[in-house]
């Protein structure tokens, strides 16, 4: 079959050439005309709209888009590191998601919602590490190793608050993505933040990152980790969400909040694929690349909470889109020829 050639949107016409028709006006309108007569519309109509939405919703913020591919790429490295190489490659994961987090809040919602972020979640999670390694709340008695991953301002490495920023920014955006009510919002975000240590906790507390005091008060599998760190992330995400639900409508920086953004658009595609590849890609490392088969089922569901929906929803608005395009197609198209074949003046 001959690939059809897609007509353009409009059909020049002649005027200001006496009404003289050209073989090329003429085969536009053609072309034109025979829509009207049931012709099917060429398969690189499809093809444009699909890449329309797809590639520009990706690729419209190229800076945290770049952070975004240089962190996944990263992270495939983690399970061919071990050692001190392993802690720089920690250190690089760390760096490139709050990277891809920070550059994306800031292209889509200004510097001054970026900040507040930051403080927000960067501050309260240093908060929670610095009380939880000084009294074991709200998450447990637990110490971090030392001179592994950077300088430390008391027992809290300082990275690791921007490990809460480049781990919840997505969290939070899919869960604005799944419903417009405050309350489930932030619900939303703290499962998802329980979802995430599900694969965070067991993968450093096998690299010895940090260890926990009581080694065997764990779920099925993960006994190292106490179940009172579970509650302690559900808490600390739901404190953090709901400041960030105010500081979302409060900012000024834009004239649409995230709480008010479409769904699905440019300002949510590249956090929802950080979201999914998280999501997805730690279940196969944890499950095949880093002995982790535990970790890897217990994350799959806690994230699972907030992806599937998510897939479920993105699945559904491709179906709804595939059926406005096959609507469309039957629905035949007026468009009147040029005015030298009896159309209508165009007005200028």
């Amino acid at each position: 079959m001959t690939e059809q050639v897609c007509p353009e949107s409009t059909v020049p016409t002649t005027a200001g050439t006496g009404g003289a028709a050209t073989a090329e006006s003429t085969e536009l309108a053609t072309r034109a005309i025979g829509t009207t007569k049931g012709t099917a519309t060429p398969r690189c109509g499809r093809r444009a709209r699909q890449a329309r939405r797809v590639v520009p919703a990706l690729t419209r913020h190229p800076v945290p888009a770049l952070f975004a591919v240089l962190l996944i790429a990263v992270q495939i490295s983690y399970p061919l590191t071990e050692g001190p190489v392993r802690d720089r490659v920690t250190v690089a994961v760390v760096l490139l998601s709050a990277a891809t987090a920070l550059a994306h809040a800031a292209a889509t919602r200004g510097t001054r919602f970026t900040a507040g972020f930051l403080a927000i979640v960067s501050g309260i999670g240093f908060l929670a590490e610095a009380v939880g390694t000084a009294t074991g709340m709200p998450f447990g008695c637990y110490e971090y190793a030392v001179d592994r991953i950077g300088p430390a301002l008391g027992a809290v490495p300082l990275i690791v608050p921007l490990a809460w920023t480049g781990g919840l920014y997505p969290v939070w955006i899919v869960a604005t993505m799944l419903t417009r009510r405050a309350a489930g919002r932030i619900g939303l975000t703290a499962v998802g933040a329980v979802g995430w240590d599900l694969f965070l906790d067991p993968q450093m507390v096998a690299d010895g990152q940090w260890t926990w005091c009581a080694e065997e008060s764990g779920l099925p599998g993960l006994a190292q980790i106490p179940v009172t760190n579970y509650p302690g992330w559900f808490a600390v995400g739901l404190v953090m969400a709901a400041l960030l639900e105010r500081w979302d409508r409060a900012a000024p920086a834009s004239a649409t909040t995230i709480a008010r953004t479409p769904a699905f658009s440019a300002a949510t595609a590249l956090p929802a694929a950080v979201f999914l590849w998280t999501w997805l890609g730690s279940v196969l490392a944890h499950a095949v690349f880093l002995g982790l088969p535990a970790s890897a089922g217990y994350g799959a569901l806690g994230m699972g909470a907030l992806g599937l929906p998510l897939l479920l929803r993105l699945g559904r608005s491709r179906g709804g889109e595939r059926e406005s395009a096959r609507s469309h197609r039957r629905e035949p198209r007026r468009v009147a020829p040029p005015e030298h074949l009896g159309g209508a003046p165009r007005p200028e």
